[in-house]
């Protein structure tokens, strides 16, 4: 996946950057649709430098999660770029208690992704459910993934 995101580093290095992905207790994850894919993220909102949390208007606790959704297109080189679009999902925890996530598209550059932030509880199992909407393509691609976060 490194090589095929040549044309769009700068967006993934922030992406990486703004949400933590190289602490341990984060998660990340990608699931291909064709020419597109979607990725994700999960991680404490902890995680995030005080001033990356207040630029974001994100509140950090150590019972709020953040999830972040990116949708990427393959180009006719190989590379990904980032598109726009919408994103809406949910997420379950272990004793079936939905929550709605209400996602936000936050565009710094070409990067574009839609983050979301969530009440857990430590070490609680949550299961997000989560569509994304291209703009310009015809299919919704739905998204499944699990993910237990620690308090820190």
């Amino acid at each position: 996946m490194i090589t095929h995101l040549t044309g769009t580093l700068r967006a993934m290095a922030l992406m990486a950057f703004l949400l933590g992905l190289l602490a341990p207790a984060a998660h990340a994850g990608s699931k291909d649709f064709g020419d597109y894919q979607v990725l994700w993220s999960v991680l404490p909102s902890t995680f995030l430098a005080p001033e990356v949390a207040q630029a974001n208007n994100l509140q950090r606790s150590q019972s709020i999660g953040i999830v972040n959704i990116a949708i990427m297109r393959e180009n006719e080189d190989g590379t990904l770029a980032p598109v726009t679009g919408q994103v809406e999902g949910k997420v379950t925890n272990n004793v079936q208690q939905v929550r709605f996530l209400a996602f936000r598209r936050i565009q710094e550059g070409d990067a574009v992704y839609f983050i979301a932030e969530y009440q857990y509880a430590s070490g609680e199992l949550m299961t997000f459910n989560v569509i994304a909407r291209p703009t310009g393509a015809g299919d919704d691609f739905p998204v499944r993934f699990s993910h237990t976060l620690f308090n820190d």
